[in-house]
């Protein structure tokens, strides 16, 4: 009986829980409880509840919950459309070096990149860049862009996460863009409010060294290996004046995702270059550059041998970057 009660409450998804708790117990507890307990006495009561009349609320309780399993199941977000969506956002001709890709990995990256694994604050739950604390957050500049460009994606599918969106986005971006499959799991939650946001401050300054990158990363719960393995998303992008005040590509191919951040490391020749905006540096043709945090990766005798193995090995890179986006993606988020 319950069972033919939730196949007409399901034929009306946009009835809340409440009003559907409130039909069931009108429809089916009350009925019951007339039944059972009004109209019969202990005795006369069937056999299955004669020394259990909890039976009867488990049941119902049960009932219940079938019902708004029901409605959560009905209510989850297709995430396969919504994946189509992202990839369908990608390529514009118009914007930066064709790809909105890079920009979507750097937005799940710092969505997540807050996460405090002593306090169990920040990661990638939360949506904080709503709010004006992360948003404003100097190294969260230009963010704005794709989280506008997301937008459309979110008011058509209502029942996504902010949080997710912007994970999925980024991942979504990384595969089509060349990089390794990589598993994903959606099920993030929004803050309803600021104050439950994480302080501002806990992304990486770019312009520092080897010990500020152990200082954030080791924060997050994050080893040596995995801090050089997740530098190699450099490999995607460039820096712009207006937004962290570097300018830049890491590499010639900025929208393909391949281990050549890790080979321009070590072939190419780095000096400071002489500018008037943050110590950053150049090759020899003055296009490509690095950051202070790029060339501790190969400065640090801890951080070098990783970066060697994977700028001689791109399947490994690719193994290894697979396991760390998806520990970044989740951390902070209980499944």
């Amino acid at each position: 009986k319950s069972l033919g009660y939730f196949r007409e409450a399901k034929k009306d998804c946009t009835m809340s829980f409440a009003k559907i708790a409130k039909s069931f117990t009108r429809n089916y507890i009350k009925p019951l409880r007339s039944k059972f307990f009004q109209t019969r006495t202990v005795a006369q009561m069937p056999k299955m509840v004669h020394n259990d009349v909890a039976t009867v609320t488990v049941g119902a309780v049960a009932s219940l919950a079938a019902v708004a399993g029901g409605m959560y199941y009905f209510t989850q977000p297709n995430y396969a459309a919504i994946r189509a969506e992202i990839e369908e956002l990608l390529d514009d001709l118009d914007y930066d070096d064709g790809s909105y890709g890079p920009v979507f990995v750097r937005l799940a990256w710092h969505n997540a990149g807050t996460y405090n694994m002593f306090d169990k604050t920040g990661g990638s739950e939360g949506a904080g860049m709503r709010f004006a604390t992360e948003a404003k957050d100097p190294a969260n500049a230009g963010l704005d862009i794709a989280r506008a460009r997301l937008e459309p994606i979110k008011q058509k599918y209502p029942e996504i996460s902010y949080s997710d969106l912007w994970s999925l986005a980024g991942t979504v971006a990384i595969e089509s863009l060349g990089g390794p499959k990589m598993k994903w799991v959606g099920g993030r939650k929004d803050n309803v409010s600021e104050e439950l946001g994480p302080p501002a401050g806990r992304l990486p300054d770019a312009a520092r060294g080897a010990d500020h990158l152990r200082a954030v990363f080791y924060r997050m719960g994050f080893s040596d290996q995995e801090i050089v393995a997740l530098s190699g998303a450099h490999v995607l992008g460039r820096c712009h004046t207006d937004r962290s005040g570097f300018k830049g590509p890491w590499v010639f191919s900025p929208t393909t995702f391949s281990n050549e951040y890790y080979r321009e490391l070590f072939e190419n020749k780095w000096k400071p270059k002489k500018w008037n905006g943050p110590h950053q540096f150049e090759d020899k043709s003055g296009k490509l550059m690095m950051l202070p945090t790029d060339m501790a990766i190969i400065e640090d005798p801890a951080f070098k041998p990783y970066a060697e193995t994977y700028y001689k090995d791109e399947e490994l890179f690719f193994k290894d970057f697979a396991k760390v986006w998806y520990k970044l993606q989740h951390v902070g988020f209980t499944l």
